[in-house]
């Protein structure tokens, strides 16, 4: 019986052809959304090297066991690094920010222990990206290798996702995500676009499409003594009434606590209360703001640009969100359980007039869209008190023109935001009071409507892409 490194040594002349197949060409287009420009990137069994050039890495390496293939991937794409080694063998220099396998897992002998060794290439930010084939297809496939229309295989893996995603959680991974692609491989114009971007996404229909993709980081090891400065943005308009409550109320965390108020162009005397407050309590580090723009969104934006922690929290002036419970959002944060950790109102039974019942409707409704949009449970998108590393922020602001200035909440920027970016989004029931001063800025109606367009702008950025 021919061994695989035979075989795949005998392909290689036939690689650079079926490389440039439609499903190639969409598998490319997929993993060019799924992982960010500039990182650093290693596929594994990487073939001639095409996906690796496609993601644009600041430096890529590509490994594959085939000798023929390796020199192939050289000459095809000259400013790449690549190495002749086995998947499960290979140790890299420095760690990678993302690592691909993209169709390998079918093809490996023994899955479990190749994604065990990956751990020694990836550090705790790092992401794998794999895809593999739907069971689904299984007969289509056979028959499209036998006419030629596909790349013959030795004997493959049938994995189903509860399969995969154990192997990786045995593996020391956990998913961060997972998505279905491509249900017409074939490049029939019109009909092609009409079932792998507006067929492909929807709730039933994905769980026919031919490839299966899962976004997983390794398992957090955090130790128990290690601590971080923190800081909590208080967005402020016509809050006077909850100025010194916030700051009674806010807990130091970690290694200490930056206070930053935004004040919002309020018409009561919020901004002297923030300055009264502020002398009033000098042993609390109280920074004050004036914010220059509008909207909430645009306020933490502002405030998140002057923090020095590094944990940023968003908390709600009006106080809905008990401040007593931040310390829950510092140690999931801290732990390593999440690198976005956001506020569920949902979960426990809720103060009298604490949120009106078509509000209600409406959270439900936004809390299915988003966990179909972002491929990650989110029970709560509305809920003010939302926690991440300001380093993570830092990227989401970076990468924020893929979705552009579009949310005047700020609530869907930073969940889009982290969802693209394939951070690891954990919900963290709250309980929600009712408000105690003032009255609330939001309109359900009209801010309703607008909730519902940046839903189905998402959808197109997020699940309905080419």
């Amino acid at each position: 019986m021919i061994s695989r490194r035979d075989f795949y040594e005998q392909r290689a002349p036939f690689r650079a052809r079926e490389s440039r197949r439609f499903y190639h060409r969409l598998l490319r287009r997929h993993y060019q959304f799924l992982v960010p420009p500039n990182q650093r990137v290693l596929e594994v069994g990487c073939g001639l090297g095409d996906l690796l050039a496609a993601v644009k890495p600041s430096e890529g390496l590509g490994i594959d066991f085939s000798p023929a293939m390796i020199e192939a991937a050289k000459q095809q794409q000259a400013d790449l690094n690549f190495a002749t080694a086995e998947a499960g063998e290979f140790k890299g220099e420095q760690p990678f920010d993302y690592i691909l396998l993209s169709d390998l897992v079918n093809d490996l002998p023994d899955v479990q222990s190749v994604l065990d060794s990956l751990r020694a290439n990836a550090h705790s930010g790092s992401r794998l990206v794999v895809n593999f084939f739907n069971n689904v297809w299984r007969p289509f496939l056979a028959l499209a290798a036998a006419l030629g229309f596909k790349s013959p295989t030795l004997q493959q893996n049938w994995l189903s996702s509860g399969d995969m995603k154990n192997l990786l959680e045995l593996a020391g991974w956990e998913v961060i995500k997972t998505d279905a692609r491509i249900l017409f491989p074939l490049p029939i114009p019109i009909v092609e676009w009409i079932f792998n971007r507006c067929l492909a996404p929807l709730p039933i229909i994905r769980h026919l499409c031919l490839t299966v993709f899962m976004v997983a980081r390794p398992k957090p090891a955090v130790p128990e003594e290690q601590h971080f400065k923190c800081t909590v943005v208080i967005p402020a308009r016509n809050e006077a009434g909850n100025i010194e409550a916030a700051v009674q109320r806010t807990p130091e965390l970690g290694k200490g606590t930056e206070i930053i108020f935004i004040e919002g162009h309020s018409k009561d005397n919020t901004w002297e209360e923030i300055e009264r407050i502020s002398k009033k309590y000098p042993k609390r580090n109280i920074r004050r703001i004036k914010q220059e723009g509008s909207g909430k969104g645009g306020a933490v934006r502002e405030a998140f640009a002057e923090a020095t922690g590094d944990i940023l929290f968003i908390l709600d002036a009006d106080l809905t969100m008990p401040p007593e419970e931040l310390p829950k959002f510092y140690e999931v944060a801290r732990s390593g359980q999440a690198d976005f950790v956001n506020g569920v109102r949902l979960v426990y039974p809720m103060e009298d007039e604490a949120m009106r019942f078509i509000n209600m409707l409406g959270n439900h409704f936004f809390s299915r869209a988003f966990t179909w949009l972002l491929g990650q449970s989110i029970k709560d998108t509305l809920c003010g008190t939302k926690v991440l590393f300001k380093k993570n922020y830092e990227l989401i602001a970076k990468n924020r023109d893929y979705f552009g200035d579009f949310d005047p909440f700020g609530d869907f920027d930073l969940l889009f935001g982290a969802a693209k970016l394939n951070l690891k989004i954990v919900d963290l029931p709250i309980r929600y009071r009712a408000r105690t001063y003032g009255d609330t800025n939001i309109d359900r109606w009209r801010h309703g409507w607008l909730l519902l367009r940046m839903t189905a702008f998402a959808a197109r950025r997020m699940k309905f892409i080419r």
